[in-house]
């Protein structure tokens, strides 16, 4: 990496803030918001937390005025902010690695941001903090809220919405009592999908929940040009972790290989499981038509989307999954997995396709199909991008943030 930028100051951060995204619309009054967030953009990674940073654009046009505190614990790598806009101030807070420093983290940040957030509060009044996942944003805003009076909301990304899949034992269970509290006591609850909003409610029934599903930008993620009908790259995008389904891609590809002898398959991402992954690939001896591409930035990722023919993410535990939008986006066929949030946007034929989880057999009889009925593909793809214009785009999205925030903030 090239020589980082310096942190940027409270005071500097706020001037920032004040000049970049506070834009307004004139019939309304400005809100105010404090976004709090453990994701987030930083220098030299425009990809962490970019389903975080992206709506911030959109909001400032819908007349908020929006301050970013971007959390991390001190025990990893020191995150320096981006130069561009929406300018994020990075604190970070003492924390215990684990399971339990999880569940207890909502309020060694809060000891720690309090004062940064009362002075902020001072210069110009906060209207709502939206944190972004109960813990330990979540339970920090909670501990602002009831200091200084400020109501909150808290948006829920993921499946394991009380955090004790990914903590198991005594430790889980402290993360869900301090989630479950976290839910009850915000203004609203948000949602990327009716799958998590279930999760919530089965520990929160009193809770106040919305489903927001995220945006994406169609200018970004968008098609140049007519389709290749011969093109055969199979693109797949996410963290390389097993509930993503990248080796279910590989025994798909495994089982198409004979009647598909040209198709090449790019993973995006990065993560514990690459390694398997290749073992994987070298047994199959499809090694040679997978290509590991690491993490890209946005505008790489873009381009990723535009050459490709198809994307697939056979994930069998997701809560919504950013990428299927920006693939709709791209005007590509978009496989996802049957039972995730993604079938609440996906219909099966009509703007993408289905697949049973953990199916190889079923994943390599659609990608076949689809690779092998061109008009089909287009049809699909056209419609999926229609999809994306209709509802989800980023414009979308801060609308219904917006109401959210004024509703709350009344």
């Amino acid at each position: 990496m090239g020589r980082c930028v310096r942190a940027i100051g409270t005071a500097e951060w706020r001037q920032s803030v004040n000049q970049e995204i506070g834009i307004r619309r004139p019939d309304e009054s400005p809100l105010h918001v404090l976004t709090l967030t453990p994701f987030y953009p930083s220098q030299g990674d425009d990809v962490d937390g970019c389903f975080v940073a992206e709506p911030l654009t959109a909001l400032a046009q819908s007349g908020v005025f929006n301050s970013v505190v971007a959390v991390q614990p001190i025990y990893r790598r020191r995150r320096v902010a981006r130069p561009t806009p929406p300018i994020a101030q990075w604190i970070r807070y003492l924390c215990v690695p684990g399971g339990w420093g999880l569940s207890t983290s909502g309020a060694f940040l809060f000891s720690r941001i309090i004062g940064v957030v009362r002075q902020l509060h001072a210069s110009r009044p906060i209207d709502v903090i939206h944190a972004h996942a109960p813990l330990p944003c979540g339970h920090t805003a909670m501990l602002l809220s009831r200091e200084l009076g400020i109501p909150y909301t808290v948006s829920v990304h993921g499946l394991d919405a009380y955090s004790n899949v990914q903590v198991p034992g005594r430790a889980g269970e402290w993360c869900r009592r301090v989630s479950q509290a976290v839910f009850r006591s915000a203004g609203r609850v948000i949602c990327v999908s009716e799958h998590v909003r279930d999760q919530v409610l089965t520990g929160a029934g009193a809770a106040r929940v919305s489903v927001v599903y995220n945006g994406t930008d169609p200018e970004l993620f968008a098609p140049i040009g007519a389709e290749d009908p011969e093109r055969q790259i199979i693109l797949s995008v996410g963290n390389l972790i097993p509930s993503k389904g990248h080796a279910t891609l590989l025994r798909a590809l495994d089982a198409m290989k004979s009647k598909h002898p040209d198709v090449v398959c790019e993973i995006v991402g990065s993560g514990p499981e690459e390694s398997n992954l290749r073992v994987l690939a070298q047994e199959l001896k499809i090694d040679r038509r997978v290509h590991f591409l690491g993490r890209l930035g946005r505008q790489e990722l873009a381009a990723a989307y535009q050459r490709c023919a198809l994307f697939a993410l056979p994930s069998y535990y997701e809560g919504l999954g950013c990428v299927y939008l920006e693939a709709m986006a791209s005007q590509r066929v978009a496989v996802g997995c049957r039972g995730q949030g993604i079938d609440e946007i996906i219909q099966h034929q009509m703007n993408g396709w289905l697949i049973d989880p953990e199916n190889s057999a079923d994943l390599a009889d659609g990608l076949s199909t689809l690779l092998l009925n061109h008009p089909v593909r287009q049809t699909i793809a056209a419609r999926a991008r229609h999809t994306i214009l209709g509802s989800l785009t980023l414009t979308h999205q801060a609308e219904q943030f917006v109401d959210i925030y004024r509703e709350i903030a009344s």
